[in-house]
């Protein structure tokens, strides 16, 4: 069976990766597919970065700003969409860029992992939830780490919905969600993919551009959009986008802007160092370093025409 030629460009937050798939996909007549968790919510625009018009560049993207806050979105129904568009944008012989920063999107579609269609236990989860908003997710990553430790050093204590989907995957079916994946990894992937990482050898170089972006998001009106967020009365997920929950003490009087624009900023570079933690272990991304190369786009056009 032909497998179907996949780009993806993948990288921590504010390394350019939009503007790198953009410029791919017109240069290979290609449509974009958004590999980003908080990107796909309508309304969540400027705390996402999410691209517009003129970012786009006149290009077609596909799974972004489609589901309203309220609904949660799991990394199965991810692969599926995705899967879905990958399919039509071959069919019209056009080149499927895959673009984004969610690590487990990324990989879990590039390494073809099926995932269980089993009832989850909806009692369990309430209480797993009542638990972590109590003890907080350090506490559960503790338990979890004492039957599935590969697991639990993946996850982040703020991922409240794998660290949780983590253990109820555990207590319903007696197999770890370590040995699921594994499991779940043996059917060939339909893919041909080339996969192109973007990050910086000096890592100061992409927490300024960080901070500078979190400046530009103020100007742009990251402030209005939270408020009115939070006033939608969004979903769990959502409400955990980076953005609006470091300025949620500020909109209810308990910090000033100040320190809730530097805790956002400090998040932000976090969040990035565990993208590229979480990137670097997958030996199939090519790595461009954007500040030791005269054009990231002509090296990516390099690895791209050695691979078609």
């Amino acid at each position: 069976m032909m497998k179907k030629k996949l780009i993806a460009v993948v990288g921590p937050t504010a390394s350019g990766k939009t503007s790198l798939a953009v410029k791919i996909a017109q240069k290979y007549n290609g449509e974009v597919i958004s590999a980003d968790s908080m990107q796909i919510y309508k309304g969540m625009t400027i705390a996402t970065a999410k691209p517009d018009e003129e970012e786009m560049g006149g290009i077609p993207h596909h799974l972004i700003d489609f589901l309203p806050p309220s609904e949660t979105f799991s990394v199965s129904q991810f692969t599926e969409l995705a899967n879905k568009a990958i399919d039509d944008i071959t069919a019209r012989n056009k080149l499927p860029v895959l673009c984004g920063g969610t690590g487990l999107y990324v990989r879990s579609l590039i390494e073809n992992v099926q995932f269980s269609s089993e009832e989850s236990d909806k009692k369990l989860r309430m209480e797993l939830n009542r638990r972590y908003d109590e003890e907080g997710g350090a506490s559960l990553i503790d338990e979890l780490s004492a039957f599935d430790p590969q697991t639990a050093q993946e996850l982040h204590p703020n991922n409240r919905k794998r660290i949780i989907r983590a253990i109820e995957i555990y207590r319903t079916t007696g197999m770890t969600m370590s040995e699921h994946i594994r499991k779940s990894k043996l059917i060939p992937s339909p893919l041909d993919v080339t996969a192109i990482g973007i990050t910086f050898a000096d890592r100061q170089k992409l927490y300024d551009r960080i901070n500078r972006r979190v400046d530009f998001m103020m100007e742009q009106g990251l402030l209005e959009e939270t408020k009115t967020f939070f006033e939608m009365q969004a979903g769990q997920t959502a409400a955990a986008a980076i953005g609006y929950k470091e300025l949620k003490p500020y909109l209810d009087g308990k910090i000033d802007l100040n320190t809730a624009l530097e805790k956002l900023k400090q998040e932000t570079r976090h969040y990035a160092k565990r993208q590229l933690t979480w990137f670097k272990r997958d030996a199939y991304i090519k790595w461009i370093y954007a500040d030791q190369c005269e054009s990231v786009f002509e090296e990516a056009v390099r690895i791209i025409d050695t691979s078609l």
